[in-house]
């Protein structure tokens, strides 16, 4: 059993996992020596020695409580071991373990809201290194947390896998630790990120050893233990000076092409795709997202003669009440379809940009649809958009006969309805995710343009200023990964307008609107900083004009840093600290996101 990592591990703490160890060296010598353990088995003895590890430190956190904030990092420890494996196996219990301390709203319709508090390791920790230690809470938290370990640990079984879902836990990981891990996401306190992302890397290796006999091509899995030592050696450092933009540009992409090929090696064949396509080889690319995974699993397939179609009827004004409004009168390519209005006409918020949109999981700044063929719904029967309904709205289209000979080609052998209408615009939007801007092509080595200032900002984004944890990349907006099943909203304090001496909050009350959910009073969807820009004004009401604005907003702690006082603010109420070089680099960096709006 050399595949375990030698941690410092206290005494009782020794004495339990020793014993564990002795039962696996024992259960081992029954078997014939000639003969070697499946690699199922040994992931799952792997698994359960981690398991059963971090529930002894978290359980020595209330027996010895003098020692509690090193047995704390101890538990992490492990449980980053586990993550890999567990993240992939049971999102949801990994889910619990690892949530941010914000109160958690799940909203299925008016009879079904559920409010829950969160706990896990993010919350232990901040419990545990908090200013007044709150012992009673410390001591709930432990024993959620061990009940949550012992229950996985008793029903997670390896039988099941395959190579393909080793393959996918190993490539969510890498992805993780790019997008999430790095960021500080889930090391709210310590900020012990690069220290984490070492752990999980360790794992790995780890566990990549135990499929050394699948290679084929033995310097493949050479290749592989040597970029893992390298980036094992890359982690170390300190949070605020680690040069993200270039780890993800050495080490998670080069990753990616060593994936792909461990794919052709192993001659694995995957049943179907996930968020991100199988054989995606960049996280800043047209070829990562598979769009179909966002969209409603009742729709086809992307194709180019839909978004063709689409394109034509989302500039069409004879599909609005009035004939005069088109989807592009409030989102209109050269502003990365926004209007540059503060307020559009007729509606009570800003205009979101339509870049992106299809990677997303809900629509509108509150998220009441669910879908962009819902969201299309919204704005055909709003009276002060297209004012209009459902069956005008095919009617408009059965009255132009380029219209019916088109659509009988693209959606042969029916009639024009709604549902092919709506799909058809949504078609056309779920194609404007171009990642052709300057800093993607300086990440994916197509050019070698970005200035220092535009790299120090990405990281700065990444780190210091903490904008990633919400605002997560590739994306830049509030869909979470590596499962992108989520996508985020968030109460930041906006206010109504640009003061910062008598401030008072927005009176758009946000996702309340939808269920009357207290909790969720000022909630509103994580939008992407892609082409911010040239999208302002920003926030939900267009309260800022420049990025600059923005900036200052954050930096002194969101709304609680301008003496708004909401309890739920879920942006953290400390202020950020940056300089104005700071600044200045993160809006260079942003800038950098800028795409072509005339190809559009």
């Amino acid at each position: 059993m050399q595949l375990f990592l030698n941690y410092k591990i206290s005494k009782e703490a020794c004495r339990m996992i020793s014993l564990f160890m002795l039962f696996i060296i024992f259960s081992c010598t029954k078997e014939k020596k000639t003969e070697k353990l499946p690699v199922n088995t040994i992931m799952q003895q792997q698994f359960d020695a981690d398991i059963l590890a971090t529930i002894v430190y978290l359980d020595s956190i209330n027996q010895n409580p003098s020692n509690a904030e090193n047995n704390f990092k101890e538990a992490k420890k492990y449980f980053k071991k586990l993550e890999p494996i567990l993240s992939g196996l049971d999102v949801e219990n990994y889910g619990f373990l690892n949530q941010p301390n914000i109160l958690k709203v799940e909203e299925e319709d008016f009879t079904d809201i559920k409010i829950k508090s969160p706990s896990g390791f993010q919350v232990l920790e901040e419990e545990l290194f908090a200013d007044k230690i709150d012992t009673i809470a410390i001591i709930k938290h432990v024993n959620l947390i061990t009940g949550r370990l012992k229950l996985i640990k008793k029903n997670t079984s390896f039988d099941h896998l395959k190579p393909y879902h080793f393959l996918w836990l190993l490539r969510k990981a890498i992805v993780r630790v790019a997008l999430t891990g790095i960021t500080g996401f889930d090391s709210p306190v310590l900020e012990n990120s690069l220290g984490d992302s070492r752990i999980v890397y360790q794992s790995l290796h780890t566990y990549l050893s135990i499929f050394k006999d699948e290679f084929s091509d033995k310097n493949l899995f050479n290749t592989w233990q040597t970029e893992i030592e390298t980036t094992l050696d890359n982690l170390e450092g300190n949070f605020n000076k680690f040069d993200r933009y270039h780890f993800i540009k050495n080490h998670t992409h080069k990753q990616l092409n060593l994936w792909n090929q461990t794919v052709t090696d192993w001659e694995v064949k995957f049943p179907f795709e996930l968020a991100i396509k199988n054989d995606a080889t960049s996280l800043f690319s047209s070829n990562t997202f598979n769009v179909n995974y966002f969209a409603d699993q009742s729709q086809k397939e992307l194709s180019s003669e839909k978004v063709i179609l689409g394109k034509r009827l989302f500039y069409d004004t004879n599909l609005s009440s009035t004939k005069k409004i088109s989807c592009a009168t409030c989102h209109q390519p050269e502003k990365a379809f926004t209007d540059g209005l503060k307020i559009s006409k007729g509606v009570t918020r800003n205009s979101p940009t339509l870049m992106y949109a299809a990677l997303q999981q809900a629509f509108f700044y509150d998220k009441r649809a669910g879908g962009l063929e819902g969201q299309i719904i919204n704005v055909v029967e709003n009276q002060n958009e297209f004012h209009t309904d459902l069956e005008t709205l095919e009617n408009a289209v059965l009255a132009d006969t380029t219209y019916i000979k088109d659509f009988s080609k693209v959606y042969p052998n029916r009639k024009i309805n709604n549902n092919d209408i709506r799909n058809a615009i949504a078609s056309y939007i779920r194609s404007l995710i171009p990642f052709n801007s300057k800093f993607d092509r300086n990440i994916n080595n197509i050019e070698n343009t970005l200035s220092q200032n535009e790299i120090n900002g990405f990281n700065l984004f990444n780190g210091k200023a903490k904008c990633a944890t919400c605002h997560f990349a590739p994306l830049f907006n509030g869909t979470v990964p590596p499962d992108y099943k989520e996508s985020e909203i968030e109460l930041i304090g906006v206010p109504a307008s640009n003061d910062t001496i008598n401030a008072v909050i927005s009176e758009d009350l946000g996702r309340y609107m939808v269920y009357q959910t207290p909790e969720r009073k000022h909630f509103f969807k994580t939008p992407t900083v892609r082409n911010a820009d040239i999208t302002g004004p920003y926030m939900h009401n267009g309260v800022y004009n420049t990025l600059e604005e923005v900036m200052d907003f954050y930096n002194r702690g969101g709304g609680a840093g301008i003496g708004i006082d909401q309890p739920y603010q879920t942006l953290p109420p400390d202020p950020l600290n940056l300089t104005k070089h700071e600044i200045d680099d993160i809006i260079a960096f942003i800038k950098s996101l800028n795409e072509n709006m005339g190809e559009y």
